[in-house]
């Protein structure tokens, strides 16, 4: 069976997950994290990406999102593909990373067992789409994802994540990515 879920309505607005291939904590320095957030700031100026919530953790991303171009798919399937090559990219150039030659294997291990993929794989192939279709439902996911950084025991309040929208709600200035507050 396919797990390639289907984004429904194409002007809606959409809760994802997206993950690191083996679930592999690559999020772990600043470089990493600096290329999603570029890259997800670049899809809101120049992409049509309206971001709601976000929340990038060591091996998987959160994002509630809508497309103004009425394409859900072909964005994030662009994102996931800039930032795949990026991340690669940068993982391999970066003479700090002590773990490179094993993230590296994991990565074209997991890029031998798809056909559709030449070299190197970086990201799980499925998002699993859910509609935001309420507010109760658009709370309900917003609060899964700013919660998910205490779940885990990185910090005791969730505003004190860097890397989540959460200081964005908690209007706090020190925040990393500019986001839409209007649903």
């Amino acid at each position: 069976m396919s797990r390639k879920y289907k984004f429904g309505d194409k002007e809606g607005a959409y809760f994802i997950s997206f993950a690191t291939v083996y679930w592999i904590d690559v999020f772990t320095r600043n470089d990493y994290f600096e290329c999603i957030i570029a890259s997800l700031d670049y899809c809101r100026k120049h992409k049509g990406m309206e971001i709601y919530g976000y929340c990038i953790m060591p091996s998987h991303i959160h994002l509630i999102f809508r497309s103004s171009f009425g394409d859900p798919s072909g964005l994030i399937r662009d994102f996931k593909g800039f930032t795949s090559r990026k991340m690669l990219q940068i993982i391999e150039e970066n003479s700090q990373e002590s773990r490179k030659e094993w993230l590296l294997n994991m990565f074209e291990k997991a890029g031998l067992q798809k056909s559709n993929v030449k070299k190197r794989q970086f990201w799980q192939q499925h998002n699993n789409p859910i509609e935001i279709w309420s507010l109760k439902v658009f709370e309900q996911k917003l609060n899964y994802i700013h919660n998910n950084p205490v779940e885990t025991g990185f910090v005791t309040d969730a505003i004190d994540y860097k890397y989540s929208s959460a200081r964005n709600y908690g209007n706090d200035d020190q925040t990393v990515l500019e986001i839409d507050l209007n649903l």
